[in-house]
């Protein structure tokens, strides 16, 4: 299993940037260069416990789609969302947030283990790994950028 951990210094409120990370309309926003759009389930607004979304989006040339359920949640410190159908192996997500002194620090944990075998393994050790983690910071830069302009 792969992980990936990216974290984020916002000069935000806790509550903004919980909000913003776990909002469809910025999730789709913040990857519009992968045309991701979401297809069912929670379409807008921002996604609670239970619900889910299915995001279609081109990645390396082709479409692909991932459907995705938030397992765990406790806003506005945390929340998990977890591949049910998609091209992955497995795929889970954590997002964690922490204030100190009005500040927010956003640590996002990307796991996930790559479709094909050792194909995939390879794949991953090449590229894999270094798209997805590019993905990571271009969505949080983005978010530390919308959350300090409305605070």
């Amino acid at each position: 299993m792969t992980l990936i951990e990216v974290q984020t210094l916002i000069n935000a409120d806790i509550k903004s940037c919980f909000d913003l990370a776990r909002s469809i309309d910025f999730h789709k926003e913040s990857l519009k260069h992968t045309d991701e759009i979401p297809i069912a389930g929670k379409t807008t607004g921002l996604i609670e416990k239970g619900e889910w979304v299915s995001w279609e989006a081109t990645h390396f040339g082709f479409v692909q789609h991932l459907t995705s359920k938030i397992t765990a949640f406790d806003a506005p410190n945390y929340f998990v969302d977890e591949m049910v159908l998609g091209v992955f192996k497995s795929f889970k997500h954590e997002h964690i947030f922490k204030e100190v002194l009005g500040k927010t620090i956003m640590t996002d944990r990307l796991y996930f283990e790559p479709p094909l075998g050792i194909l995939g393994k390879i794949a991953n050790l090449l590229f894999l790994k270094r798209y997805m983690k590019k993905l990571l910071k271009t969505k949080n830069r983005l978010l530390k950028e919308k959350a300090e302009s409305i605070n």
